[in-house]
């Protein structure tokens, strides 16, 4: 039996043996509060509530922040293609502080011992619900995008939890991209489901060349009448399968946005917000040439940015992915005129919010029948596991590894997609995980003869998407990975030159132009792909690989940045 002297003596050997930095974590874990997050003066009649990307993540998690954002053209070396220490530097944040971890990828694995895990949807409607008691007139909550795919769930019920999530969350307005792959006819029967519009200024319908969904939804908050305008993601169809939206056309319209804007002031609109999925550097060239847009909340690049970039008079504001982060911007509009403002970035640290009873019972409700499924353990990781970044992440790396045993291929590829938690060191990977990472609706894993001609002109052909100094012809995610070979890339050059000195990984020979190679892959946007889906070629190599370490790809060499 444990006597008080016992008791005592045991917590006096366990104060000594809490070192200095174990008193550290813990006194910085304690620092951080619902209250000091949700802690901001509040200023005029208007509070735009803001979250995007959030890719069906019901839970918390771990996100790292990428540690290559490069930016080209006039973007280069100005937020948000800044990471670690500069970006550190640029906002005066101090490096192993909590805000560090929310922004950056410094010292990621360590710190994620101090301040755990970040989202959570039942996290974000408590702090949603506190902005509103708070604020009750004056509030209005938006979705960019990006919401019902990304998870195992939204899969198996093709979005239909995410729209009930975002019911009872009880956002206002939302923007779609991804929400586009699960095929006309899904996405008609949930936007029937939704208590809120769903806007799409820029789709048209095929055949008339007609809107295909509302441009516009206007509200009155504090007194304030607003027009909020949205903005899909222009160039769905070149980044995912054309046949799964045929009648439909993107596009990013500048002159209907014009026109949506003039018409939203005419019929008397005092603040103009856009609501977009176009993308950071998109978004920055759009608010340069289209007027009158006072606000644009801006995702698909998933940059989180703790301050709001001003473009003329615009205020640009993006606030992550994953469900990290809750933005929140006051507004006092005089005269049709924003003439003040504040703004908070708000991470969303599970341990320190309190769980919404009400999203957490629905959270519960939703995951209960697929528990042995998302439970699954298949290894246990050795090092981090991660995606985000413009090239190879370790958890991209693992992929391409699996592809290359799994499916007995000499090269893989795997799409440059940004979203997918990530995995700390010494954790079990389970069957979630990898749904987390490989969620789609087209995931067949093909394998199939590519010449090394038509390997560099994918190659090329992504670059150009992600590195051309005209952010209207950027088009995609981030650098297709690549698994068993080798490159160089000169981001600074044109079209066409960029990618050179390929080699196989294996023997250190040139992949040859005239040469076949056997290529696997997945997420191909072609119809009719074949191939096992790339979540069972994962989780068939992950269980005959139960220990695993990927410490970086340092096969692709990147010069001119």
């Amino acid at each position: 039996m444990l006597t008080r002297r016992d008791f005592l003596q045991v917590a006096a050997a366990a104060s000594v043996v809490m070192s200095g930095a174990s008193l550290a974590r813990a006194s910085a874990r304690q620092s951080i509060t619902q209250e000091t997050l949700l802690a901001m003066k509040p200023v005029g009649q208007v509070t735009l509530l803001n979250f995007t990307d959030i890719h069906a993540q019901l839970m918390p998690l771990y996100f790292r922040e990428p540690s290559v954002n490069l930016g080209v053209g006039a973007a280069h070396g100005l937020v948000p293609h800044l990471s670690g220490k500069a970006f550190l530097n640029a906002y005066g944040i101090k490096a192993g502080t909590a805000e560090a971890y929310a922004l950056t990828h410094e010292d990621f694995a360590a710190l994620a011992k101090t301040y755990g895990r970040v989202g959570g949807l039942d996290r974000m409607a408590t702090l949603v619900k506190a902005v509103r008691a708070a604020r009750p007139d004056n509030t209005l909550l938006i979705d960019c995008g990006d919401t019902w795919q990304g998870s195992y769930t939204a899969l198996m019920n093709k979005g239909e939890d995410m729209v009930e999530a975002m019911n009872l969350l009880g956002v206002d307005v939302m923007v779609p991209h991804w929400e586009f792959t699960y095929g006309e006819a899904r996405v008609k029967e949930l936007i029937a489901k939704l208590k809120f519009p769903f806007l799409a200024q820029n789709v048209k319908d095929t055949e008339w060349e007609e809107d295909a969904f509302p441009h516009t939804a206007t509200f009155e908050r504090g007194g304030v009448k607003i027009a909020v305008i949205g903005q899909a993601f222009p160039y769905t169809p070149v980044a995912n399968p054309r046949y799964m939206m045929p009648k439909w056309s993107f596009g990013i319209r500048d002159e209907d946005m014009q026109k949506r804007i003039d018409d939203a002031r005419a019929n008397g609109a005092e603040l103009i917000v856009v609501a977009s999925h176009n993308g950071f550097d998109v978004d920055r060239k759009m608010a340069s040439r289209v007027k009158g847009i006072d606000v644009l909340l801006t995702g698909h690049t998933h940059d989180a940015i703790p301050a709001v970039v001003k473009v003329g008079d615009t205020l640009l504001v993006a606030s992550g992915s994953h469900g990290k982060f809750l933005a929140r911007l006051d507004l006092e509009v005089k005269n049709k005129k924003v003439v003040s403002h504040a703004f908070k970035l708000m991470p969303v640290f599970a341990d320190a919010i309190a769980a919404d009873a009400e999203m957490a019972a629905l959270i519960a409700k939703i995951r209960a029948p697929h528990q042995a499924v998302l439970g699954r353990k298949l290894a246990r990781t050795e090092s981090l596991l991660y995606r985000r970044g413009n090239f190879n992440g370790t958890f991209d790396d693992l992929i391409c590894q699996a592809l290359l045993d799994e499916r007995q291929a000499e090269i893989s590829l795997s799409p440059g997609f940004r979203w997918g938690s990530s995995v700390p060191s010494g954790a079990d990977i389970t069957l979630e995980d990898v749904y987390n990472q490989t969620a789609i609706t087209y995931p067949n894993a093909y394998r199939s003869d590519m010449t090394g001609q038509l390997l560099k002109d994918i190659l090329e052909d992504v670059a150009d998407n992600l590195f051309n100094p005209d952010p209207y012809y950027q088009q995609g995610g981030d650098m297709v990975r690549v698994g068993g070979m080798g490159y160089r890339i000169d981001i600074a050059k044109p079209m066409g030159s960029r990618i050179s000195d390929m080699t196989m990984l294996k023997t250190g020979a040139k992949i040859e132009a005239a040469k076949s190679y056997v290529v696997s892959g997945w997420a191909s946007v072609n119809e009719g792909t074949q191939g096992p889906p790339v979540w069972d070629v994962v989780a068939g190599w992950l269980e005959k690989h139960p220990r695993v370490r990927f410490d970086g790809n340092r096969a692709v060499k990147v010069v001119g940045a």
